[in-house]
């Protein structure tokens, strides 16, 4: 059985004090790769282990037991919630991981630090699976493709409560549009049922921006007072900030809006399928537009063990392996030919898989810089404290 662990967690907020950044940085900047021991002639050695990081709930059951009797290598797996976290060890240096999962606008800045092993194409047979429009859009953040292979992707919205929100607002229900969370003519109505925002700058702060018609890429300091302030009007009617607490609750009633990532509403819709507690729970693409965002799984270039690395990497990319992660997460995968592999439940929801017309409202999102991640985490703080 792999060996499944929580990695200790750190607050969320991206702020750091201009001089840890610039020790983050030279720390990522020096690193040097950890070569594999070698045996007779210089060959390489690799011990049967893989170290790997990855999002928390963000796998089927048994994809690792499975590699893991396939290829004989113990796989130790760590979980994290937040771009943040990952970062942080990863520009630190010598994590001991050999695969991380960051969202492609977090791995094209830890790009540019070093951070990536560049991928060996050779040892990745598989790799002509992936979707080449979905590689094609990548290279804004991946130029050549060259350090990361597209896991999952999916949209940051609005999952809701069907029932409780319209017995809340009545007749009148803005379920279009980014007003039912940041219009407080509305959230007002939505205060004792429950909102929840995610526990993250980009996603809320972008978002804001998107309903603002302000371009969520955007690093000008007014375009995010504007934004801040936004969320600010709405910060006494929000119950709590966090990014997976909402997919139980959502499940349970326990709240009736979720600012959520795709996978996880659906998830939500599903769970309360599943306990057949009357709970109807749907997700909203607004009509201003979202955050679209693609996790990556790339090999940090002091990776311990780079080619069980690609191993796992080539195994992942076999569509009917990230066919079962899709379907069990409800999340769509980058797979093309994983299509064919999935349950037309999954396959035919336009809720996993939207059509055209839901997909042009997605906004890509690009690296941050530093400076102005500095100002967002400053921001962030003084909307969570309400100060």
């Amino acid at each position: 059985m792999p060996t499944i662990r929580w990695a200790r967690r750190l607050d969320r907020g991206r702020f750091f004090a201009p001089a840890v950044v610039g020790i983050l940085l030279l720390a990522g900047c020096g690193s040097k790769p950890a070569g594999p021991p070698t045996g007779p002639g210089g060959t390489k050695a690799e011990a049967p282990v893989l170290n790997v990081y990855n999002w928390s709930d963000y796998i089927a059951p048994d994809t690792i037991s499975r590699f893991e009797k396939e290829t004989g290598i113990k796989v130790n797996y760590d979980v994290y919630d937040t771009n943040e976290v990952l970062e942080t060890k990863l520009l630190t240096g010598h994590s001991g991981y050999d695969v991380v999962v960051p969202s492609a606008f977090f791995l094209e800045r830890q790009a540019r630090e070093g951070v990536f092993l560049p991928l060996d194409r050779s040892k990745l047979p598989n790799y002509h699976n992936l979707d080449e429009k979905l590689l094609a859009r990548l290279t804004a953040n991946d130029p050549d493709n060259r350090y990361g292979v597209p896991y999952m992707w999916q949209a940051t919205g609005i999952g809701y409560n069907v029932d409780k929100v319209k017995a809340a607002l009545g007749g009148d229900v803005p379920l279009d549009s980014w007003a039912l969370v940041f219009d407080p003519k509305y959230a007002a109505k939505l205060k004792d049922c429950g909102i929840t925002f995610l526990d993250s700058p980009p996603e809320v702060l972008d978002s804001a921006q998107i309903y603002l018609g302000i371009d969520p890429n955007s690093e000008r300091l007014e375009d995010l007072a504007a934004a801040e302030e936004l969320v600010k009007k709405v910060r006494p009617y929000v119950r709590y900030f966090h990014s997976s607490q909402y997919i139980n609750d959502l499940a349970n009633g326990e709240v009736c809006v979720s600012v959520a990532y795709t996978g996880d509403a659906l998830q939500a819709r599903d769970r309360a399928k599943e306990s057949a507690n009357g709970v109807n729970i749907a997700f909203l693409v607004p009509k201003e537009g979202a955050v679209f965002e693609v996790d990556m799984m790339a090999i940090p270039a002091d990776a311990p063990h780079p080619d069980n690395a690609h191993r796992f990497l080539n195994y992942i990319m076999r569509p009917e392996v990230v066919a079962e992660i899709s379907t069990y997460k409800k999340y769509p995968s980058g797979n093309a030919a994983a299509i064919a592999f999935l349950p037309p439940s999954v396959r035919d929801d336009p809720a996993v898989y939207p059509p055209p017309d839901v997909v042009a409202r997605f906004k890509d999102h690009r690296a941050e810089s530093l400076t102005y991640t500095r100002y967002e985490n400053r921001a962030w703080t003084r909307i969570r404290t309400g100060r």
